[in-house]
């Protein structure tokens, strides 16, 4: 099965360490994915096996336990943007016993819910559903008409101006357009295509996208409920032609919550007494 030759997560610790020492010691997932599958020379028939039902390879649902490993063994942090990065201790080192950083992990981990129990094979743990997840499926059950408006209003939140939905057939894909001002000087005209999609969208559908902009706006948004493959990624940018932006799953959601788009984010009031001020007065 093409699925044996995805490298088990351990396998990928140190190339995830090479990577990021290669890369400057930080780098975004998808880059860090990119450059792992571009160094051990997989396919892009290996690189493109997806995980379960959703957009996520099954490359990068590996290097995701690879990377909390060596998070969790003081090597990597990483930031709410989703950048991975070397602590100190991961800038000093670009080799390491794999086998043993997944036991001292496990180890840990035992101890912490008091279980010293020992494993006898490495085994990949399960992903906990989250709240990206449920929110996905929510997008992707919308009728497109609705998921059109979202979109709309996600784009004017973000600062886009004369922002309209087209609803016309023969289009050539473009669902709206709408002006984004920078600086409040230079602006660019922008045509987008939303999709709502559980797998991943390829070069084709980027190029049919080019082909419909042309001549019509300065840049291209193309915007989905699914994922991108590595193919559609680098057609996006590629040199020559007009350049058109991917907003994946991911961070459509990210975008959604950090702009309070139907997600709310509930904090916890943790109140404290402090009996010595009281006892001072």
């Amino acid at each position: 099965m093409e699925k044996d030759k995805v490298p088990t997560f351990d396998k990928l610790i140190n190339p995830i360490l090479r990577a990021l020492h290669k890369m400057g010691g930080s780098a975004s997932i998808q880059e860090l994915e990119d450059t792992i599958v571009t160094n051990l020379g997989l396919s892009e028939g290996v690189a493109e096996i997806e995980h379960g039902k959703g957009s996520q390879t099954e490359v990068g649902y590996r290097a995701a336990w690879a990377r909390n490993y060596l998070k969790n063994y003081g090597f990597l942090e990483n930031s709410r943007r989703g950048v991975w990065a070397l602590t100190a201790k991961g800038l000093q080192t670009k080799e390491v016993d794999s086998k043993k950083v997944v036991r001292e992990v496990q180890r840990s981990q035992r101890e912490a819910r008091g279980n010293t129990e020992q494993p006898t094979v490495v085994e990949e743990q399960s992903e906990d559903r989250s709240w990206q997840d449920d929110l996905l499926e929510i997008l992707r059950e919308m009728n497109p008409s609705a998921f059109e408006r979202l979109c709309q209003r996600l784009l004017r939140e973000s600062g886009f101006i004369e922002v309209e939905v087209t609803r016309q057939s023969g289009d050539g894909g473009i669902d709206g357009f709408g002006t984004i001002r920078l600086g409040g000087l230079i602006s660019f005209n922008v045509l987008f295509q939303s999709k709502r999609y559980t797998g991943n969208i390829g070069p084709e559908t980027v190029r049919d996208f080019r082909g419909a902009m042309v001549g019509r706006a300065d840049k291209g948004l193309l915007i989905t409920t699914g994922g991108f493959t590595r193919e559609a990624r680098r057609e996006a940018t590629r040199d020559g032609a007009p350049p058109i932006d991917l907003i994946d799953g991911q961070l459509l959601v990210d975008k959604l919550k950090e702009l309070g788009l139907g997600v709310m984010v509930k904090k916890v009031e943790n109140v404290e007494i402090n009996k010595e001020w009281f006892h001072s007065i």
